[in-house]
């Protein structure tokens, strides 16, 4: 229920702590579960003190307990282990506190916490964050590489004397986190964030050496599996040793055996890649001197050939062929020219023997009228007419003279 208040009308602190109180008592006794990450015990006290933490995230609970209810499970529950609490939450209103009263604690055995990750791993996947599809690749020589691991740990070791052995030029960005514990969880996913972050990086690391089931709990962290699922930046997951199979190592984008295989895998060999570049070299040149082989026998060829050795010996062939055919082409037109030439003086002694001027030469005349027409009659032509007469040698006029139907041509005076 709401508390009606105003800035005029305020109510007192008691009054507050009293009504948190009240509406905690509602709730009820709650099953709660969490790793203990403080435990105290003290001599002849009636009381023993948990603190119980949430390892997904930054958030803890006082837990109060009879020591008679904590010496069930005295011999197996210790800081760090995970239990479930059946606790009824308490308010101290003296200082506004909450805790857990606590009357019955269990501890989450191996089986338990691997038939709820089994379970938490099959929700994942049906939501995709496993696919191959979403898997990206490593570059090749990365500049910059993320390493988030423990401090001073051997991971860290592994990973970095590998990684400079293959390749000396390598730079990392270590995060030194906790990699086990209640503070594992939230530290490494403040560290792949800010990693992911930097664009300089160009692939990042997750690496722990080896460890039990529960040591490698907080790999299998739904929260984290989430945050390295948004990541930009490729990540590798090299969690333990090759059987430890956290579920860190299926959503990552590569998955390594052990530190050490991570460091291989992201970094190529400075010496084997010497050695492939004088494979490509040789495999170049061996390629390149065949061609120029294959060249050479194929111009060797070319030239060997009898056109290319007399260039000339074609032309020198072709010309006894022309010479033939010139003095042919001459003969041919001399022929022609002599026929033609027989036939023109034939032609030209038949128009001479068929011309006017032939006949006039024999002695003939040809009479014209004034308007230059021939005379063929006698009855063309009258008593003074005027005529021209033509004879081989010139012309001259003549006048026409005479009587009945005959005229005689004289001479004009």
């Amino acid at each position: 229920m709401s508390v009606r208040t105003s800035a005029e009308a305020p109510i007192p602190v008691g009054e507050v702590s009293r009504l948190i109180g009240g509406w905690i008592d509602r709730l009820g006794a709650v099953w709660v579960e969490g790793q203990i990450t403080q435990l105290s015990r003290r001599p002849g006290a009636g009381v023993v003190f948990l603190t119980l933490r949430d390892p997904s995230y930054d958030i803890s609970v006082s837990v109060t307990c009879y020591r008679q209810v904590f010496d069930k499970v005295a011999d197996v529950v210790s800081e760090g282990a995970r239990v479930v609490v059946h606790a009824k939450p308490e308010w101290y209103a003296p200082r506004g506190q909450l805790s857990l009263r606590a009357a019955e604690i269990k501890p989450v055995g191996v089986g338990e916490l691997l038939a709820r990750l089994e379970q938490l791993k099959k929700s994942l996947a049906a939501e995709g964050l496993f696919r191959s599809e979403r898997k990206r690749g490593l570059p090749f020589l990365p500049q910059l590489i993320g390493l988030v691991c423990g401090r001073a740990s051997a991971a860290e070791r592994d990973v970095l004397e590998n990684a400079r052995l293959r390749w000396p030029a390598v730079r990392f960005e270590v995060r030194n986190v906790p990699v086990q514990g209640v503070h594992a969880v939230p530290q490494v996913i403040e560290a792949v964030k800010e990693l992911d972050a930097l664009p300089e990086v160009d692939v990042i690391i997750v690496a722990r050496g080896g460890g039990s089931v529960e040591d490698l709990l907080p790999f299998s962290d739904e929260q984290l599996v989430r945050a390295v699922g948004a990541a930009r930046t490729p990540v590798v997951s090299a969690i333990g040793h090759e059987p430890d199979s956290p579920l860190l190592d299926l959503v990552a984008d590569l998955r390594a055996s052990t530190p050490t295989d991570a460091a291989k895998k992201v970094v190529p060999d400075v010496g084997e890649e010497f050695a492939r570049i004088q494979q490509l070299r040789e495999r170049a040149l061996r390629a390149i001197n065949g061609c120029l082989d294959r060249e050479e026998r194929g111009l060797a060829a070319a030239l060997s050939r009898p056109s290319m050795q007399r260039p000339h010996r074609m032309v020198e062939e072709r010309e006894d062929q022309v010479t033939a055919l010139l003095e042919r082409g001459r003969r041919t037109l001399g022929h022609l020219l002599d026929r033609a030439d027989s036939e023109l003086s034939h032609t030209l002694a038949r128009v001479v023997a068929l011309s006017p001027k032939a006949t006039l030469e024999r002695g003939y005349a040809v009479l014209q009228k004034p308007d230059g027409s021939a005379v063929r009659s006698p009855g063309e032509v009258a008593p003074d007419d005027e005529l021209r007469a033509r004879v081989a040698e010139g012309e001259f006029r003549v006048r026409v003279s005479g009587n009945g139907s005959r005229s005689d041509v004289t001479p004009p005076e």
